[in-house]
């Protein structure tokens, strides 16, 4: 057969195949009929996660293994089952709301703020701050309106309520730098203990005349109404509402604690009283100018020698103000309120740890490591 029959054959064979195949489309559109033009409905919904029950999640489709299930209408291709999950241990517990909703039903009350920068000094520590504990006393004398009260001190404080009769008491708010503690206080009287070391719920603050900025926005904010009047403390002790008559009996809680079941056991007293009980326990013994020698003569030994260039006629020699002065004879808790004048300065030997605590204003010169730690570490150069 020549070419152009072949070609001629070809033509007719793509005609017949065209036709047949018009033929065939007509006759699937008349069984499944005109299809109706989409309506725009926006966007689609957003799908649901749902857990199908165990008989009812569909079998694999054909196709070989590893095939997509098709998804029932409404129902998201994805499955789910329970997700262990076990909280970790100690974690802790979000705040509680800085707020008092027992309020909405007291009625109209008056809001009295008080505080300092501490109260009485109780010789002993009622937290792990390092700082000596302090008490204060307050006497609430309001027979003629519900009280609520705002107390704040800056350093570790034991709050002693007592009331006049007829006076009610309907909400305290307690803040300060570190730990407080309310003793006194008639059972079911909502409190809120707020500071810095809780990491309250109020944040912190404490009361001062002097610096009395932010106390109002914090009582609109927890109270719902601006403090009434502030009082400060002092010497540990505070009325707050009308004055006191001559005849008043005031009274406290039958269960209350005493302030002194705050103290944190087996912790040193305060200042040169937990020092001396060091010293009888074998913990301390008082240094000597020696001591202060050996430190300098050990700092000049290091080989260098604080990486300082050499002075003509020799660098002047050294020197070490020693106030208070002890060598450490063997690990201890330091005592609170190793501040100012109660400061001391300790020099811990080799082989021996160095004192754990609070140093506050004082120094601690440790030979294991040539270091010096304390606020006025570097003062004596």
């Amino acid at each position: 057969m020549d070419a152009g029959k072949i070609r001629n054959l070809c033509v007719v064979l793509a005609v017949l195949a065209l036709a047949g195949c018009k033929q065939l489309d007509a006759a699937l559109g008349a069984e499944s009929g005109p299809k109706p033009a989409a309506a725009d409905t926006g966007p689609p919904p957003a799908a649901t996660v749902e857990d199908p029950a165990p008989d009812s999640i569909p079998a694999a489709a054909e196709g070989g293994v590893g095939a997509s299930p098709t998804p029932a209408d409404g129902q998201a291709a994805t499955t789910t089952r329970p997700f262990e999950f076990e909280t970790p241990a100690g974690q802790a517990a979000p705040p509680a709301a800085c707020a008092f909703p027992e309020l909405a039903t007291v009625g109209p009350f008056r809001l009295y703020a008080a505080g300092a920068y501490s109260g009485r000094k109780l010789g002993y520590q009622i937290d792990r701050s390092g700082h000596e504990g302090t008490t204060v006393d307050v006497l609430v004398n309001s027979p003629g309106s519900p009280v609520a009260l705002m107390l704040g001190n800056y350093e570790p404080t034991a709050w002693n309520i007592g009331w006049t009769k007829g006076t009610r008491i309907v909400a305290v708010l307690v803040g300060g730098y570190h730990s407080q503690h309310v003793t006194g206080l008639p059972d079911g009287v909502p409190l809120i203990v707020s500071t810095h070391d809780n990491r309250g719920s109020c944040g912190y603050f404490y009361i001062s005349a002097d610096k009395p900025q932010g106390l109002n926005p914090l009582a609109r904010q927890v109270f719902g109404q601006q403090i009434d009047m502030l009082y400060p403390v002092r010497e540990g002790r505070v009325v707050v509402g009308d004055a006191l008559r001559p005849d008043a009996k005031p009274v406290t809680d039958a269960a209350a604690s005493p302030v002194a079941s705050f103290r944190v056991p087996d912790t040193l007293a305060a200042g040169e009283a937990g020092l001396e009980y060091a010293m009888r326990q074998g913990w301390l013994r008082r240094a000597t100018p020696g001591d202060a020698q050996a430190w300098v003569a050990a700092l000049d030994a290091r080989p260098d020698r604080d990486d300082l260039p050499p002075v003509a006629g020799g660098r002047p020699p050294r020197s070490l103000s020693v106030h208070n002065g002890y060598v450490v004879l063997a690990q201890f808790e330091l005592p609170p309120g190793l501040y100012g004048a109660h400061s001391a300065t300790f020099f811990v030997p080799k082989g021996v740890a160095r004192p754990t605590g609070n140093p506050g204003h004082s120094a601690i010169y440790d030979f294991n490591t040539l270091t010096c730690h304390g606020a006025v570490c570097g003062m004596d150069r």
